[in-house]
């Protein structure tokens, strides 16, 4: 019991170090990215031109660092517990806002402040996450992933062709469903290194997944940065995240949760105020507000 108990304490430590680290460093990539060259929307070249920006790179290093404690977070403990503390990336991501802005919480900040943490409390609680056995059909596998890559596709063809003021929520939103993903495979990826070491790791296609879905992501983040103020792309992103990782720990990694009338219905309720937290903090006055010069859809066009 000792030893479960120092296990979640070390989980809970690497997973809000992480969502400390990329909260931090999403704040930073988003003041780089909102003066990089529209013609660069959703194009790798985006990526190219922010490299030459000191503040990027270091906001880049930081999203690294905490992905890195995530991995390490989701080697020790299941994804369906992590996920939710991955979340509060977005407190930090305001306690940096705020330390620039000067703007106090005020009513809005402290309600979505108690939603969030109150949120992912009772989803933990409630639900008790723990390790089961992985489903090993691979169908099942390729259908729930299937199902999220193609729903950030379409959110991703739509926000091309629809207006600035709903672009950035649906590239945020395809973003956070491939990090979800990313997770999940990340995971994946961890247990065939400690079963096989690294001429297992290497044949699988996991790996190479989690490199094309970051990368994938990343393009996609940094266009809606690029596009739009952060209060309107990070709650999206922080949202999508950890529902997308649920769903695939659950789905098919094997993650348990309690499923009786009780348990069910506080994990609702759970997910449902974290989103609701997540949503108020991410609109709350002190987030960064976007371009000094508004940008049209004409301005889009022009590439």
């Amino acid at each position: 019991m000792i030893e479960v108990r120092s296990l979640s304490v070390l989980v809970l430590l690497l997973a809000v170090s992480a969502a400390c680290c990329v909260g931090f460093g999403f704040v930073l990539q988003q003041d780089a990215a909102q003066r990089a060259p529209l013609g660069d929307f959703l194009s790798f070249r985006l990526l190219l031109d922010l490299m030459r920006v000191p503040r990027w790179l270091g906001g880049i290093a930081l999203m690294v660092a905490g992905m890195a404690l995530g991995a390490v977070a989701l080697g020790k403990g299941e994804i369906s517990l992590v996920e939710p503390l991955l979340a509060t990336n977005l407190l930090f991501a305001l306690a940096l806002s705020r330390h620039r802005t000067r703007k106090s919480l005020g009513r809005q900040g402290w309600t979505g402040l108690a939603l969030l943490a109150g949120g992912v409390t009772a989803f933990i609680l409630a639900g008790e996450p723990r390790a089961g056995s992985a489903v090993a059909d691979p169908v099942r596998h390729w259908l729930i992933i299937g199902a999220m890559l193609g729903t950030a596709l379409i959110l991703t063809t739509y926000a091309k062709r629809s207006r600035l003021d709903r672009g950035p929520v649906l590239l945020a939103t395809a973003a956070g469903l491939l990090y979800g993903v990313q997770d999940a495979l990340t995971r994946v990826s961890g247990t065939r290194f400690s079963e096989g070491g690294l001429a297992e790791l290497v044949t699988g296609w996991q790996p190479y997944g989690v490199l094309v879905l970051g990368v994938t992501a990343l393009v996609l983040v940094q266009s809606a940065f690029e596009t739009a103020e952060l209060r309107m792309s990070l709650p999206a992103l922080t949202a999508a995240q950890p529902l997308a990782g649920i769903l695939c720990g659950v789905g098919f990694l094997g993650d348990r949760l309690h499923t009786d009338t009780g348990a069910l219905a506080w994990e609702a309720a759970g997910l449902a105020a974290i989103v609701a937290g997540i949503m108020l903090l991410g609109l709350h006055p002190a987030m960064p507000c976007g371009p000094a010069h508004p940008r049209s859809d004409r301005d889009l066009q022009r590439r």
